[in-house]
């Protein structure tokens, strides 16, 4: 009976670090793929831009891209820094990182305009105008969900699927410029490619859990259903009116 019962106690904290062990595998495995996207969608027209267009950028476009890359950085580091138990430094860093996010936000909004003003689409035939609803759309996702992860920074099952979340929210910006033939299909291509990553956190979920989590059902399903939506507004006289507006403004 004592044998039976030192087994089992001792199963405990096997069972809990493979757990941990599963856990920080999943994380740190997204972390590196969402890296990667982002590189291979924005290499050609920024990390890797003087080998494909020696057209200089605006100082904008660069603010711009040193900010959010400092944003994919930090999370890619915040995720290491979790799986190697350094959860101090990972709390001060999110100070940063909350600082960071109000930065992105305002710049990426501010760029967006004069990029739309400037008549950029990156998507076909969609005018400028339209498309705005993408990027303020990721935008104000992002802010939901980095503002709900830092208020739930102390559940930490709650706050480390929220940030994943969000990252995963401003990646149809990298996923729109990858070199693939199936783009050309325009925001129905790189918003379900985006989603692919939201499959794979619930996928996770079942494995470790037996059922999606909350913070996952919720917030995955604030971006996908966001998707849509934006595309419809987008098309409204009301939302040509108001971005024109907002483009006079810049």
């Amino acid at each position: 009976m004592k044998t039976l019962t030192v087994e089992k106690m001792s199963a405990v904290p096997q069972a809990g670090a493979a757990r941990r062990r599963r856990e920080h595998l999943f994380y740190t495995g997204m972390a590196l793929v969402i890296v990667a996207t982002v590189f291979a969608g924005f290499a050609r027209t920024y990390y890797l831009r003087p080998y494909f267009d020696t057209q200089p950028l605006i100082p904008l476009l660069h603010l711009h891209g040193i900010i959010f890359t400092s944003w994919v950085a930090l999370f890619l580091v915040q995720t290491l820094l979790v799986a190697s138990n350094r959860t101090r430094i990972h709390r001060r860093l999110g100070v940063v990182g909350g600082v960071l996010s109000v930065l992105m936000i305002v710049v990426g909004v501010y760029t967006a305009l004069v990029r739309a003003k400037q008549g950029a689409a990156p998507v076909g035939d969609v005018s400028p105008l339209a498309f705005l609803t993408i990027p303020f759309g990721d935008l104000l996702v992002f802010g939901s969900l980095v503002g709900a992860g830092l208020y739930f920074r102390r559940r930490l099952d709650v706050h480390k699927r929220l940030m994943l979340l969000a990252m995963i929210a401003i990646l149809p910006a990298a996923v729109a410029r990858l070199p693939l033939a199936i783009m050309q299909a325009g925001p129905p291509a790189f918003f379900g490619l985006t989603d692919i990553f939201i499959v794979a956190c619930v996928v996770y979920d079942f494995i470790a859990r037996g059922r999606p989590h909350r913070a996952t059902l919720w917030g995955g399903l604030l971006i996908i259903a966001s998707q849509p939506l934006r595309l419809m507004i987008g098309g409204t006289h009301a939302w040509i009116t108001f971005a024109d507006w907002m483009t006079r403004l810049v």
